[in-house]
């Protein structure tokens, strides 16, 4: 919640374009790269999210950027689809759900920040972090 678009999302807009989801194709010219504040990212999710909110969000992925409204209504969507089914699993649950690739040795330094910025908010709201914080 801290970007409104991936950090050198443009020019990564190729590797989030899986011309393998036939259903979802990717639009001439467009990059499914992170927008939002969880960062919807790719066509796959571009795709079903745009057909659920009634939104071609495939033809106009930048939407979600320029529009507050649209891009709350993605990272809820992203939310109620992908992450609350495993909320109760633990923090590592969470970041899986979110960040997949990083619990795939993708990034370890990343999942470690992200579990210190949990336990911080966690020590601000004065409740505990729970168990299984790493994935």
């Amino acid at each position: 919640m801290c970007y409104i678009e991936e950090i050198d999302g443009p020019a990564n807009a190729e590797k989030y374009c899986d011309k393998d989801k036939t259903n979802f194709p990717c639009a001439e010219g467009k990059g499914y790269y992170g927008r939002g504040p969880i960062q919807l990212t790719g066509n796959l999710n571009y795709g079903l999210c745009g057909r659920e909110l009634n939104e071609n969000l495939l033809a106009s992925p930048e939407k979600v950027a320029q529009d507050p409204v649209l891009a709350f209504k993605t990272a809820f969507w992203f939310w109620t689809t992908n992450v609350r089914q495993n909320f109760n699993q633990g923090f590592g649950a969470t970041i899986r759900a979110v960040n997949g690739i990083e619990c795939s040795g993708g990034n370890s330094a990343t999942v470690a920040k992200r579990i210190e910025y949990y336990r911080d908010y966690c020590g601000k709201l004065g409740v505990e972090p729970g168990e299984n914080l790493s994935c």
